[in-house]
């Protein structure tokens, strides 16, 4: 039994630059070509730590569609995707700047037409846990999508989890909130929970307990929380470099749910959670592999 991942696949144009991007001019950078996207990182991460992950996903009939599917293969993930004609592969520009922290200017292409049917129902059948990323509820073209598949994940007996991944679109966090109803565990940044509860303090989460089981947040440098009914755990962060920050949420979540999963009590779920966020953070790219040269 493992965990169905869906989220959106793509090529990460990954641009780490030293200095400060100049306006109309140019800046030095150096450039790789990597697998990414919020739901292809954590099932990629779910695998390295022996979990049998199905990542459902739709991709373009194209190179970067065909080259993650045989990438992700490699690393043991299962993919579940659907082939669109009709659109490109996502793909997102990730700028990272000299203390490893990344902007991100994405084009989710192929995933902005995920559908309910893409979820084949054999593999929940399969599964003890689906986990969610926010990107697509947080988009008005797969929101329904996003829905229905929690809403089939509970019909078939599966515990949930959503990662909410960007607070700049959480735009109603109200209308968010309501759809989460049920969610077992919320996997906020920060930034996130401030946009869901008013506040950056950890202890905020107690607030949207009733509306999701569980509450694990993730605390930058300070390490990470778990909230839930029986009060706070803390733990601090795993020592390490920040070369690439892009998709340490994602590894996050893999390295929580694995643990979760396996029955591990919360302190011990937040440790797995940090451990692989540190790992993904001290390397280019958002997915493991060999370590870059810094």
């Amino acid at each position: 039994m493992g965990i169905v991942v869906v989220g959106d696949v793509a090529l990460d144009v990954v641009a780490t630059h030293a200095g400060s991007i100049v306006h109309g001019g140019d800046a030095r950078a150096r450039i790789a070509l990597t697998t990414g996207g919020a739901g292809a990182n954590t099932a990629a991460w779910l695998a390295y730590s022996d979990v049998e992950a199905v990542l459902v996903a739709r991709v373009g009939d194209d190179v970067a569609g065909r080259r993650a599917s045989e990438e992700l293969t490699t690393t043991g993930v299962r993919c579940a995707f659907t082939i669109d004609p009709g659109a490109a592969t996502c793909t997102v520009v990730v700028l990272v700047d000299g203390d490893g922290q990344r902007s991100m200017l994405p084009d989710r292409g192929a995933g902005k037409h995920l559908a309910a049917t893409d979820l084949d129902p054999a593999l929940l059948r399969d599964a003890e846990h689906l986990h969610l990323s926010g990107y697509v509820l947080l988009d008005e073209e797969t929101r329904e999508a996003g829905l229905a598949m929690l809403a089939a994940a509970h019909d078939a007996g599966l515990t949930t989890s959503v990662d909410p991944q960007a607070a700049a679109l959480i735009t109603d966090p109200a209308r968010f909130l309501d759809e989460l109803r049920d969610v077992d565990v919320l996997l906020p940044n920060l930034d996130e929970l401030a946009a869901l509860t008013g506040s950056r303090d950890p202890a905020s989460a107690a607030t949207l307990l009733g509306t999701v089981g569980t509450v694990a947040v993730t605390t930058g440098p300070a390490g990470a929380s778990w909230v839930d009914k029986d009060g706070i755990v803390s733990v601090p962060a795993a020592p390490g470099d920040c070369v690439d920050s892009t998709g340490a949420g994602d590894a996050f979540d893999a390295g929580l749910l694995s643990a979760l999963l396996d029955g591990k009590p919360p302190r011990e779920c937040l440790l797995a959670g940090v451990h692989l966020g540190a790992m993904a953070v001290s390397r280019v790219g958002a997915q493991p592999g060999p370590l870059s040269p810094r």
